[in-house]
């Protein structure tokens, strides 16, 4: 085990952008330090005497010695975070875990599906994606929220509907005043989606309810399980394998996720209290 994996290091917060009513982004440097991550994986994070959470990056830095989090308040931890001000100090450990497959899926069509925060850990892949955009095939982004106030990166998802081969869905379960655009879950956009099965990937991340539902609706229209890849959030604490807090029936999501593909977790996703 790298030693590095349990010392943190202390990062300052460079920038801090309020995303949604319950949303911030984070912009973390370090003089000298380097985060170099793979899309979809984590770092651990905390505010000093408040504990540390495992947060996805949400980008990657635009000078060395930057990184990205887009964090949701949920809790004691996650607050202390969000309430940070420019030029304090948090404590870092990472990156860990395995992240998305873009390598095993170069020359496929992708299709996006996020719902919510969900779309944090999905944007660093697809800002991959686009900067080899010669290696993938069509792009479709299916994106949900509660409502359109909770939309994440919205001019940024726009700027990614206007390129070439890149379709955008976005949806909400209940529209306010002004919004034009589809209402509804996420799979009720799949009606019209098509695509062919064996030339297709599908990265999904968000609740796991609705993952659960986007696996299996993506299943009913052909495509196999092993060509689904889910980002799963548990409970991380050592981030190492060691605690068991993030135990998903025989496997650590720490270690093993947390990007599965739908077969190798499809058991334990219908299983209650897993």
């Amino acid at each position: 085990m790298n030693s590095s994996s349990l010392t943190p290091q202390v990062w300052t917060v460079q920038n801090k952008r309020q995303e949604t009513d319950d949303v911030w982004t984070l912009t973390l440097a370090r003089k000298g330090g380097k985060c170099e991550f793979l899309p979809g994986q984590f770092n651990m994070i905390g505010a000093f005497g408040s504990g540390e959470v495992a947060i996805s990056v949400s980008q990657a830095g635009t000078t060395a010695g930057q990184v990205i989090h887009t964090i949701r308040r949920v809790g004691r931890s996650t607050s202390a975070l969000v309430e940070l001000k420019k030029g304090d100090q948090v404590a870092l450990r990472g990156p860990f875990g395995r992240g998305w497959p873009l390598t095993q899926v170069r020359g496929q069509d992708l299709i996006f599906v996020a719902g919510g925060l969900g779309l944090a850990p999905l944007r660093p892949a697809i800002h991959r994606v686009l900067q080899q955009r010669e290696h993938y095939g069509r792009l479709v982004l299916i994106y949900g929220a509660r409502s359109p106030d909770q939309l994440l990166f919205l001019s940024e998802v726009k700027r990614w509907s206007q390129r070439q081969g890149f379709k955008v869905e976005l949806t909400v379960d209940h529209a306010t005043r002004g919004w034009r655009g589809h209402v509804g879950v996420v799979t009720s956009l799949f009606e019209t989606l098509k695509f062919e099965p064996h030339q297709t990937h599908s990265l999904i991340c968000g609740p796991e309810v609705m993952m659960r539902f986007v696996a299996l609706e993506l299943e009913s229209k052909g495509l196999g399980r092993e060509r689904m890849w889910l980002s799963m959030e548990r409970n991380m604490k050592c981030a190492v394998g060691i605690c068991g807090h993030c135990q998903y029936g025989s496997s650590f999501v720490c270690q093993d996720g947390p990007v599965y593909s739908f077969d190798q977790i499809d058991q334990w996703l219908t299983r209650k209290g897993v």
